[in-house]
């Protein structure tokens, strides 16, 4: 049943979002490393802040919001063991041929194009950084979803960090050009989140 007066803005979206990735003890930061590692080669002056802006822009994207949200209530779920069987089993242990956590991560990824596809398959094979952890964290932690999330969205700051070098080398300049806020809006308030 559609009912439009229950509609949830987009602000507290983002926000829950942003909440629930730090919850699960992700920061932009830990992902803008990986961003910073994929992209330093081979973009001239670029520095970590440039790299945390744009894993924000990405953050301010609809979709990939709802992805952080479904994926990691499944995850929060496994964690308790609230999922009916066999879901409770194949999320828990991250079984192999569950591809559905990629599938939703991926999802989010098709709004950046194919570098972000092809960064993404990188990320998920390579397991860099904070990825890396949440592929291994020992104990009850259930991150089957989270570690392809945090994947696509480093996958899609990239992406948009190497169109934004393609600009600027049509312009005669380099990240060293630009300062971070150049790549995209800061949210509103960091405080808010």
């Amino acid at each position: 049943m559609h009912n439009k007066s229950t509609r949830i803005h987009s602000d507290e979206v983002a926000k829950a979002a942003q909440a629930a990735l730090i919850r699960r003890g992700v920061s932009l930061e830990d992902i803008a490393k990986i961003v910073y590692e994929m992209q330093k080669t081979y973009n001239e002056g670029l520095t970590l802040d440039h790299c945390v802006h744009s894993v924000e822009r990405v953050l301010r994207k609809r979709e990939v919001q709802h992805a952080l949200l479904v994926g990691i209530e499944l995850d929060e779920l496994a964690e308790k063991k609230l999922l009916s069987a066999p879901l409770q089993q194949i999320i828990e242990s991250d079984e192999g041929l569950f591809g559905v956590d990629e599938t939703i991560a991926l999802g989010s990824v098709f709004t950046y194009g194919s570098i972000a596809v092809t960064t993404f398959g990188h990320l998920d094979k390579q397991k860099i950084g904070i990825i890396k952890k949440l592929d291994t964290e020992p104990g009850h932690h259930v991150n089957t979803f989270l570690d392809d999330l945090v994947g696509s969205i480093a996958a899609s700051a990239a992406s948009r960090i190497a169109h934004r070098m393609r600009d600027l080398e049509e312009e005669g300049e380099t990240f060293a050009d630009i300062v971070p806020e150049e790549l995209g809006p800061k949210p509103k308030s960091h405080n808010e989140i």
